[in-house]
């Protein structure tokens, strides 16, 4: 089992997870710094895939977590639809006058 490229699919859930958080407490600002934190998990999985394969027992593990991360994002888009909604109304007018 490559321990280390499921280290980084943890690392983005705990991210995700902080996200999450932040969301319900209506930190967009912290949702953002944790969005940054894990694009930034994700590009370095990414390269670190290339030369990793995880063994079975590893890509089960992988599914869950990436159900979790997924579980997530739904409830943070969900927390966020009101805000984005606000956000773009407030910002509609502006953008005519560009």
């Amino acid at each position: 089992m490559s321990q280390a490229l499921i280290d980084y699919y943890k690392a983005i859930e705990s991210s995700s997870a902080c996200m999450l958080e932040a969301a319900k407490v209506e930190d967009w600002d912290g949702v953002v710094r944790y969005e940054g934190a894990c694009a930034v998990l994700i590009e370095q999985l990414r390269h670190r895939a290339t030369v990793e394969v995880l063994d079975a027992s590893a890509r089960r593990e992988k599914t869950r977590i990436m159900q979790r991360i997924l579980c997530n994002d739904a409830q943070i888009r969900y927390l966020a639809e009101p805000w984005l909604d606000h956000f773009e109304h407030r910002y509609e007018g502006q953008r005519y006058l560009q």
